[in-house]
């Protein structure tokens, strides 16, 4: 409980800066205000075309993607084993989302239910608002071993709390660990890297004695990190996978300040396998272009398993 409240305080003292924190040091908020303006300058522009409307119906079109990922040390317990991915949720800013999601996703059945961050959108939007519209959403998926979450770059400390009263366990600098048996899956939680870094959270990413293990951070700017200490599968989002993207499915920006070959999809960094969310929701302008949102199933394997 102690460190929580050390952490509680540090992270409430960058919030209430006009900096942020990032593995590669501090940065001035301005810039971020001025990207924005020029983003929204953006989106005003294409008001006044076709383009807005499709873009717009972009951001309402969701899927489920399904992937099987393959672990050498998955214990054989846990083959089969399935993770419900979702990131950047962002319901305050476009709550037409909530209907869509929660039909896309109701009746699916998953052993965890995983959210990286980023469930407020809007600063002025009450943190209770937006993790209530996130508990509409996801209501109907039936969830065997539990509710994880992490917090991203967009919420607060507050978050927290709200969070744990829709039935999600937190994870901020932590480990939780799920029990086949005498066989465990580590499922390691940092608070946000991208503007909230802190020497904890990389402390808590510390070696892995033996097992598999699973980092679940908002941003995956620590997968080398992840890799070195040994850890086998990275949860993340943050990019929206550019949310406006070239064709193809290339982000222009990915809002990443290292490992940025980690933008979007499954990747790979040394040995270790990574998922980063497009996202649910969207920031910004309410668009996408060459992207969508999604909610990702993803089952673990074992080598030489066929998917079912």
């Amino acid at each position: 409980m102690a460190a929580y409240d050390d952490w509680a305080v540090a992270r409430r003292q960058i919030e209430d800066s006009n900096y942020w924190i990032s593995p590669r040091g501090r940065r001035p908020r301005w810039r971020k205000k001025i990207f924005h303006a020029l983003l929204m300058t953006f989106d005003a522009a294409l008001r006044l075309t076709p383009l807005h409307a499709v873009g717009r119906h972009n951001a309402l079109d969701l899927q489920v993607r399904r992937h099987d990922i393959v672990l050498p040390n998955l214990p054989p317990e846990f083959d089969g084993y399935r993770l419900m991915h979702v990131s950047d949720t962002h319901l305050d800013e476009c709550p037409e989302l909530v209907d869509q999601t929660r039909a896309l996703v109701a009746g699916l059945e998953v052993d965890l239910l995983i959210v990286t961050g980023d469930t407020l959108g809007h600063v002025r939007t009450p943190v209770g608002e937006a993790a209530d519209l996130l508990h509409q959403a996801l209501q109907d998926v039936t969830v065997r071993d539990g509710r994880l979450a992490t917090l991203g770059n967009h919420d607060p400390v507050d978050m927290v709390a709200e969070l744990r009263r829709i039935g999600f366990d937190v994870l901020v600098n932590r480990t939780h660990r799920v029990w086949r048996g005498t066989s465990a899956l580590s499922l390691t939680g940092l608070d946000d890297v991208h503007s909230f870094y802190t020497p904890q959270a990389l402390e808590a990413l510390g070696p892995v004695d033996q097992g598999c293990a699973i980092a679940l951070v908002h941003t995956s700017e620590l997968a080398d990190h992840a890799a070195a200490a040994g850890y086998s599968l990275y949860l993340a989002g943050h990019t929206h996978g550019g949310q406006i993207a070239l064709p193809g499915g290339r982000p222009i920006i990915t809002q990443l300040v290292r490992c940025r070959h980690t933008a979007v999809g499954l990747w790979r960094h040394d040995k270790l396998v990574g998922h980063t969310s497009s996202g649910l929701g969207v920031s910004g302008p309410k668009l996408r272009f060459n992207t969508r949102g999604e909610v990702a199933l993803l089952t673990l394997r074992r080598p030489g398993i066929e998917s079912a």
